[in-house]
């Protein structure tokens, strides 16, 4: 027997609803972040970061790239702006970032790091799948999400 009243009913929904946006907006700040902090870092760090692409294979000449992505990309994704096309885009960097620095797996470490990547591909994958949620800039002008 259901003893939840309309009203309590609407009041869970709008729980439901509350966690679910929170939850998004969490889920894209975290996922974010690490994109962030790693552009940031490689200003910072520039010529070091610079050496090591260049150890690897990697022009160290697309360094400003590789930063901008990162920043700009983990930006847009924190405020939920043109999310799908943003976390296309990150999916696809961070798994050529796994194939290019991470493929020794004979070192767990870097396997390890690997499957992180890979890891991080699947979320930015959902977020092309699913959109921003409600708390995003793409729902605010609206945008498909």
């Amino acid at each position: 027997m259901n003893t939840l009243s309309p009203t309590s009913g609407r009041n869970l929904l709008a729980a439901d609803n509350a966690v679910r946006n929170i939850a998004e907006l969490g889920g894209r700040v975290l996922l974010a972040s690490l994109f962030l902090l790693s552009g940031l870092s490689k200003v910072g760090g520039y010529a070091g970061t610079a050496g090591y692409m260049s150890a690897v294979g990697v022009p160290a000449a697309l360094l400003p790239v590789v930063i901008a992505t990162e920043v700009l990309g983990a930006l847009a994704i924190i405020v939920g702006w043109q999310t799908r096309i943003t976390a296309f885009l990150l999916a696809g960097f961070t798994l050529l970032a796994a194939l290019l620095f991470h493929r020794n797996f004979a070192d767990q470490i870097q396997m390890i790091m690997f499957l992180k990547n890979v890891a991080i591909t699947g979320g930015f994958l959902l977020l092309v799948a699913h959109g921003a949620g409600a708390l995003s800039l793409d729902r605010r002008f609206g945008r498909s999400d």
